[in-house]
């Protein structure tokens, strides 16, 4: 199925879109492509903001996108992978029964179904600047995102079609 149908399809049913994705079978590329895509997407997503503030401020809008690009494109995406490592130890704790993929898939996965709401959020940012309605959007992109890696975890390391992947 069609990536943008199932990031639709999350905000409806997490956990059955990563029980499917999980079904799948182990593909670390996969993974890395569903983080890669999110952070592409958040990066994206700032743009209309950086060039509010670079207006604002009178600077250079390349230096604050090449900024965002290397943190968005390098640095986060290695903080995932740590988080990744240690969401899926803490887990362990209580008995978690996925693996070390199925942990990275589904934080992987949960941040790219919450970047349409990220997308939402920049727009907002870069055309009515820190407003209400920005603040308000901005949480229900970090409510969305939250849902998600509840329920995409609870999927991934507690379903039973976890025990063998």
């Amino acid at each position: 199925m069609a990536v943008s149908r199932d990031i639709f399809r999350t905000w409806r049913a997490p956990r059955a879109v990563m029980r499917e994705l999980l079904s799948m079978g182990q593909r670390e590329d996969r993974a890395l492509a569903y983080l890669m895509s999110a952070c592409v997407v958040i990066f994206i997503a700032q743009w209309p903001r950086l060039a509010r503030e670079a207006h604002l401020l009178g600077e250079d809008l390349s230096q604050r996108v090449s900024y965002e690009m290397v943190a968005w494109l390098i640095v986060w995406p290695l903080i995932f992978y740590v988080v990744a490592i240690i969401v899926h130890g803490a887990l362990k704790l209580f008995r978690a029964r996925g693996s070390w993929y199925s942990a990275r898939l589904a934080i992987f996965w949960s941040m790219l179904a919450a970047s349409p709401a990220a997308l939402l959020y920049g727009l907002m940012a870069g055309f009515a600047g820190p407003t209400a309605g920005t603040k308000l959007v901005g949480l229900v992109w970090l409510c969305a995102l939250a849902i998600f890696l509840l329920q995409t975890l609870r999927e991934a390391e507690f379903g039973v079609e976890t025990a063998d992947v």
